[in-house]
């Protein structure tokens, strides 16, 4: 699973009101009392009511002590039979627990295989979902009766963490392994997927067909799958497997773009760990209204809608890449083997968090990764994390698992014990943890001995403190220099409450060269002296940036100069190109600092520049402006070329208009966005109408800069397109001019006589406020649309009653 964090961290603001970890009740593995065998369900739907027909069949033994009875997870479901061996069996089903009678007791090793004939209703399951994974009922109908024009009809289910009993009966928890079989049968024009191979299709003289899917290895409940809809499915393999990816017919042509790097990932993750892909096939398919960001359902990945990009896009960036990479890499890490229970989550998620880095520098280079694991870092930073352990057997719910902790600090530590180990016995590390625990369960104690069995260390002080333990170092860092002895002592201080050992990297520049200083650093307080020739330019500390932790210290402007100038790390550069750039308006010496990062390698720091450059006093910044003007001609990156036109711009320039023109025809939408906007400064008249003249699926992708436009003129006409916005552009941005421009969107709606965007609008509210329902967001849109009715009541328009009666109808909705 890979979630959307940013939607925490923004929606943390204003609904969260933090985590204690003060509770008492274990969370620990749940007991086996039988273990599943086999799982064989026939199942078919009715769309109309948003049920399924099932029958199912649970094959299961006795873990160790006898048994004559079984308990299944089964969740809302009408249960019609139950028998074993064709005698019907007494049970007690209470909507959640069905515990079924047995004829006799089950000894040990005893196979029993009960029938059940059920049908699961989804639209009764009372469960909720998580800040990552948005609800949980398991089975989902989207358009069912195809009232929605714009949206395809759809089935797909959700099973982590405990919601695939929402749609069969099972024991649904991650340390239960079963094969399973499937037919699904459906209308004759939808295509569907499931986990495993499709062994055969056979035509029904009603109109449907029954698919057979047959998966032989083991694995668990929640990663279960169906999919079912109107699919093109595009073809590829790796080496002899099937990788197939099913995208609605609009996006087939771009569908290779998307995902066609996934052979290359099977084949680089199959060789660092040491274990060939171990499936049968790799599908991927995309899902409409899907509710987290993508799932590694084994062999049948499912992906959020935000994966569908067009050509204008894709040369952007591929923003699915990363998510892409991470589900594959759950292929071994979760779905070979899979966490024991949800308080190991992390040894499912920090390893398909960190195989984004892995990804990233094998293709892109270490620039690439380091930035992604700075922004990871970030993450986990920017939100209530530091209390937390990253194996937690003590919190509210399982779903509260699924967090920047499992994910982004679990990624980081990994990086961490990569460095301390060295690559070599970091990947036969994670191959022998792979290779004993395949088909399997694990825990951190089962890798803390698979490191261990390799390298021979003792890490029993990294897990506690990693794995076990909660927040990372903070360090105060102070110099002493010694003159005479031509030393400096550098002073390390954690002001933490917890003490941390580590090792940490120094690098000493001494005028055209560095030395790097690797020490391990244990206590509160210590201290570290190294001899040097001449003074130091700079001292860096955490210089290879692999320590999870904050440093504090006394740098002045010339330090950061010097540093932007001089060091490689990714986070070190970034942190000196932000200081440096505010006194570029007063120190000449920072502005050409700040310019010669638009020469940088590593596109990112360029955009970064280009964003914080200073060209107040444009007349005595010529030469910049010039290099600046190349590079929105001429980058390498479209999204560097688009920032270079953003920058440009601010300039308000006439003689730049013919710059702004020519990029109105780039392939890049981003580039397209931002010379509208640039444009629309110089001649608004021209802008304007080259805005009007663009196709509806540019305008999607490229809305918030046409709703500045469209704003700015005031154009009514345009508040229908703009409405479709205005939830997404207030709330799950991160950019605070955005949030303004779209809340200034959202008032001019509220206030308009536009009966088609008000309705727009408040749809946008229904389905963001039940999406995000576990936010507290349904009653933030419970706010929205009364403030709405009151403006309309105080605006005085021809159509306010009518407007009035459309918020209301949407209120009822939402409060349903």
């Amino acid at each position: 699973m890979r979630n959307i964090f940013w939607v925490l961290v923004v929606f943390s603001s204003f609904i969260f009101q933090g985590f204690s970890q003060t509770l008492s009740e274990y969370r620990g593995e749940r007991d086996k009392v039988f273990n599943l065998e086999h799982t064989k369900l026939k199942v078919d739907f009715n769309f109309e009511k948003q049920t399924m027909n099932g029958e199912a069949w649970i094959t299961a033994t006795p873990h160790f002590y006898s048994s004559n009875e079984l308990e299944l997870d089964a969740k809302a479901m009408l249960i019609h039979k139950i028998t074993l061996n064709n005698a019907d069996l007494k049970y007690k089903y209470d909507g959640f627990k069905l515990k079924i009678s047995l004829p006799k007791s089950y000894v040990r090793d005893e196979k029993l295989t009960v029938y059940i004939k059920y049908t699961a209703q989804p639209e009764r399951v009372k469960q909720k979902g998580s800040k990552a994974i948005t609800s949980a009922k398991g089975l989902y109908f989207i358009n069912p009766k195809g009232e929605d024009e714009d949206k395809p009809t759809q089935i797909w289910t959700q099973g982590e963490t405990e919601a695939s009993s929402c749609w069969f009966p099972t024991i649904d928890t991650p340390n239960q392994k079963t094969s399973q079989e499937i037919y699904i049968t459906v209308p004759k024009k939808y295509k569907t997927l499931s986990n495993g191979k499709l062994e055969n299709q056979t035509e029904n003289s009603n109109g449907t067909r029954t698919d057979y899917w047959n998966f032989t290895q083991k694995h668990a409940p929640y990663l279960f799958f169906m999919g079912v809809g109107e699919y093109e499915v595009i073809e590829d393999s790796y080496k002899n497997i099937p990788v197939n990816y099913y995208v609605e017919k609009e996006y087939a042509p771009y569908a290779e773009k998307i995902f066609g790097h996934t052979p290359e990932m099977l084949a680089f993750f199959s060789k660092i760990t040491g274990i060939e892909y171990p499936w049968d096939k790799y599908s991927q398919i995309v899902g409409r209204d899907y509710v987290s960001g993508a799932m590694e359902n084994t062999t049948a990945v499912i992906h959020g809608e935000q994966a569908y990009q067009t050509p204008g896009q894709l040369i952007d960036q591929n923003v699915q890449e990363i998510t892409i990479a991470h589900e594959a890499f759950h292929h071994w890490f979760g779905d070979l083997v899979t966490t024991e229970s949800w308080s190991n989550l992390t040894v499912n998620e920090s390893f398909a968090n960190y195989s984004e880095y892995l990804w990233l520098e094998y293709k892109y280079g270490k620039d690439e990764a380091e930035a992604h694991l700075f922004e990871d870092i970030q993450g986990y930073k920017s939100g209530d994390n530091f209390d937390k352990h990253l194996v937690r057997f003590y919190y509210e719910d399982k779903e509260d698992m699924f967090d920047a902790v499992s994910y982004n600090k679990g990624g980081a530590i990994l990086h961490m014990l990569r460095n301390y180990v060295g690559d070599k016995a970091f990947f036969e590390s994670l191959n022998k943890y792979l290779v004993d625990n395949k088909y399997g369960t694990g825990e951190a104690h089962q890798l803390r001995l698979a490191f261990e069995t390799v390298t021979g260390k003792d890490l029993n002080w990294f897990f506690n403190q990693w794995y076990f333990g909660e927040g990372h170092p903070k360090l105060d860092i102070s110099y002493d220099y010694n003159d005479l002895r031509k030393t400096v002592t550098v002073n390390i201080y954690q002001t933490q409450d917890k003490e941390f050992q580590f090792p940490l990297a120094i690098d000493i520049f001494e005028k055209n060269k560095v030395k790097r200083h690797t020490v391990f650093v244990k206590g509160k307080e210590t201290s570290f002296t190294f001899p040097y020739a001449s003074q130091p330019k700079l001292i860096q500390i955490n210089a290879d940036g692999v320590l999870l932790c904050d440093v504090n210290e006394n740098k002045i402007l010339s330090d950061f100069i010097y540093q932007l100038k001089n060091v490689k790390n990714y986070r070190h550069k970034r942190e000196a190109l932000l200081e440096v750039a505010k006194s570029q308006h007063v120190d000449n010496k920072a502005f050409n600092a700040m310019a010669d990062v638009l020469n940088d390698p590593f596109y990112k720091l360029r955009i970064l520049a280009l964003q914080n450059i200073n060209l107040i006093n444009k007349y005595s910044k010529r030469k910049v402006i010039e290099k600046i003007k190349q590079i929105a001609a001429n980058d390498p990156k479209t999204l560097v070329q688009a920032t270079a036109i953003e920058t440009l711009g601010k300039l308000t320039e006439p003689e730049l208009k013919p710059i702004f023109e020519k990029a109105l025809k780039s392939p890049s939408y981003s580039v397209v966005g931002n010379a509208l906007v640039s444009l629309y400064y110089i001649d608004k008249k021209l802008a304007y109408t080259k805005s009007k003249e663009l196709s509806e699926g540019v305008r999607k992708v490229i809305a918030t800069p046409l709703t500045r436009i469209y704003l700015e003129e005031n154009d009514e006409s345009e508040l229908t397109f703009i409405a479709g916005n205005v939830i997404t552009g207030m709330f799950l941005s991160q950019d605070k001019s955005t949030k303004k421009l779209y809340t200034k969107a959202y008032e001019k709606i509220t206030k308009s006589n536009n009966s088609k965007a008000i309705q727009n609008l408040v749809n946008d509210i229904v389905v963001k406020g039940k999406k995000f329902e576990q936010y507290g967001f349904n009653n933030v849109g419970i706010e929205l649309m009364r403030n709405m009715v009151q403006t309309q009541k105080s605006a005085n328009k021809p159509n306010e009653q009518k407007n009035i009666a459309i918020i209301k109808e949407a209120l009822t909705r939402l409060l349903k």
